[in-house]
């Protein structure tokens, strides 16, 4: 299975480090699928719960969090939004893929809906994929995965070297 995670230890990291691969990858040549976070949106709040992502490989950027006003302390996650985003993912083509990229194994892939249908897509198509996933999702990751991910270090580098051992 060509399934890798990444996970950085400093805030955003994770978000930066898949956009930085993703557009170096494009200015490659490189054929995308998937989603990351879309790092020119400005936060309306300081915890920075408000995101919007990108479908690549070039859009559309679709706003996944709700606005419950700036006291609220609830999900502001948009399971709606986030139903519209895998579609829009799931609707691309897998055919030329080289890699399909999820930027964050959150929440709702833990109860197993969001993008893991895409992964499995993705993995039975044999294109290599890529997921952001924060140490509070690890394990549950780990167990959607059966543990068979590799875990690759938060360097450019070091995401390069596994797609390249991983593309076919």
């Amino acid at each position: 299975m060509k399934i890798a995670c990444v996970t950085s230890a400093e805030r955003g990291g994770t978000d930066r480090l898949l956009c930085d691969i993703a557009s170096q990858l494009q200015q490659q040549g490189v054929a995308l699928a998937g989603i990351v976070k879309d790092l020119g949106h400005a936060s309306a709040y300081e915890n920075g719960c408000d995101v919007k992502v990108c479908v690549l490989p070039d859009g559309p950027v679709i706003k996944i969090t709700q606005d419950l006003g700036a006291g609220s302390d609830a999900c502001r996650l948009d399971p709606g939004a986030i139903a519209q985003a895998v579609a829009t993912v799931e609707s691309g083509s897998f055919e030329d893929a080289e890699l399909f990229i999820v930027n964050k194994f959150g929440p709702e892939e833990a109860a197993g809906r969001g993008f893991c249908n895409a992964i499995g897509a993705a993995l039975e198509r044999d294109v290599p994929v890529l997921v952001g996933v924060s140490h509070a999702s690890k394990a549950a990751f780990d167990s959607f995965c059966g543990g068979l991910a590799e875990a690759v270090a938060p360097q450019p580098e070091a995401i390069l070297e596994w797609l390249r051992a991983n593309q076919c």
